[in-house]
């Protein structure tokens, strides 16, 4: 019985092409006019012309801070780096697509699109997981349009990062400024009265053993000048970020770091290191490996320190963007940091006063001079680290606004190959198309017969 049924199946499929054929003409009729309207279509559209920038940024992954990184993650951009994440976002800015709006030709200009309008229609911006670079597609009506958008999409952009760099720039350097010229003041002072002291007490050159008990001092003296600048630097760091978040400043970081069970471990092992670091540099130099043992878990646990700020920044603050994650991130980091430098000032401070009762069997005189000269030394120091950490932060602003750099500029389409529509695409849809009408009409004139 199955072979006499798959005989009629083979039989019907006969009967059926003998009807497509018989109908040839109007089968042809069909697939031809089909054809025929999707190719009009195609001719009929507007053009529309692709033009594409490349473009890479300095790190692929480089991320803004640990806290941006971790959003990201979260929000399962894990591929992409939150400073890619956070360019797309700048590049589908009003700042950089209000001025080629108003650069295009609009047929009505009470119909310009709004930005978001503008960015569905004209712009698609892409990056390649794992990768650092941006595409950036434009369209338009005309080659040159589209390679204009597409060009200005990023040159605005650049020109927009150039001058935020230089306004951050600007306002970081104030806040060094200002530190700088109390730490020269003091410095200046600590001078003038040590030179004041040696004129009155005819002091001028300690014998060898003064000089051996201020060479003992020096590795708290540094110590403690590295405390003290870390600490004006940080509040230079704060400064600048809270005059970046402006606003969102009162909603962004709304408790205090520094209340962290595991950020006041972590603070407490950094000052306990610090003080075996300094005792060690009493004793040995640099290379001696009980020294270099000890900066490398110090190193260690300022790290573990920054991630874990990181971590719970991030786990606070999970519907931040990019941009705004980075800037409590590093709020957050340098409230954490400056607490530390604090902390570590204050401990060395006290095993310092305490090696200090060793000085005083030297006469008053000398010792006044001791206390004057090491104390002239700390202020300069500061000063000159201050200076060294302002003209590095220029160098650094100045490299972040270079962060993105033209790979492939802007192209200019060839007018005889518009992006859409693509008239082959178009013929065969309308080819398909035609040949499944013609199946119907075939399968319904072979019911036809079979009634």
């Amino acid at each position: 019985m199955e072979k006499n049924q798959q005989m009629q199946e083979t039989i019907d499929m006969k009967k059926f092409m003998h009807i497509i054929c018989r109908e040839k003409k109007t089968v042809g009729a069909i697939v031809g006019s089909c054809t025929t309207l999707a190719l009009i279509v195609a001719f009929i559209l507007p053009k529309t012309y692709e033009s594409t920038t490349l473009v890479q940024t300095r790190s692929a992954d480089k991320m803004i801070n640990g806290t941006a990184a971790m959003m990201a993650a979260s929000m399962g951009l894990g591929g992409q780096s939150s400073q890619t994440l956070s360019y797309i976002e700048l590049m589908k800015s009003r700042t950089v697509l209000e001025p080629i709006i108003e650069q295009m030709e609009w047929d009505d200009k009470k119909k310009k699109p709004e930005v978001k309008e503008f960015v569905k229609k004209y712009i698609e911006i892409e990056n390649t997981k794992q990768t650092n670079l941006l595409t950036v597609t434009a369209k338009g009506k005309t080659p040159e349009e589209a390679q204009m958008i597409s060009q200005s999409v990023v040159d605005n952009f650049l020109a927009m990062q150039t001058d935020k760099s230089q306004q951050t720039q600007s306002l970081l350097v104030k806040f060094f400024d200002g530190r700088i010229e109390d730490a020269k003041k003091d410095a200046e002072e600590a001078r003038a009265k040590f030179a004041e002291y040696q004129q009155t007490h005819k002091v001028y050159s300690p014998d060898a053993q003064t000089k051996a008990a201020v060479t003992k001092m020096a590795a708290f003296d540094e110590a403690l000048t590295q405390m003290m600048v870390q600490q004006k630097a940080e509040q230079a760091k704060l400064d600048t970020v809270s005059a970046k978040l402006g606003d969102m400043r009162a909603s962004s970081l709304n408790f205090n770091i520094n209340d962290n069970e595991n950020v006041i471990a972590l603070r407490k092992q950094i000052v306990d290191t610090q003080l075996e670091l300094v005792n060690l540099r009493e004793r040995y130099t640099e290379e001696h490996p009980n020294v270099v043992s000890a900066k490398e878990k110090l190193e260690e646990l300022e790290k573990q320190l920054t991630k874990e700020v990181d971590t719970i920044v991030a786990s606070k603050y999970t519907t931040m963007n990019p941009a705004q994650a980075k800037l409590v991130g590093e709020e957050a980091n340098a409230q954490a940091n400056m607490a530390v430098a604090v902390a570590s000032e204050s401990a060395i401070r006290t095993r310092r006063d305490e090696k200090e009762k060793e000085l005083e069997k030297f006469p008053e005189d000398v010792l006044g001079y001791l206390n004057l000269q090491r104390d002239t030394a700390i202020k300069e120091e500061i000063y000159t680290n201050l200076v060294k950490q302002r003209e590095q932060s220029k160098i650094k602003e100045a490299m972040e606004s270079m962060d993105v750099q033209i790979i492939d500029p802007a192209n200019l389409p060839d007018e005889d190959k518009p992006a859409s529509p693509r008239k082959k695409l178009y013929t065969a849809v309308g080819l398909i198309i035609g040949c499944l009408i013609s199946f119907c009409y075939g399968f319904i004139q072979y019911k036809r017969e079979e009634v």
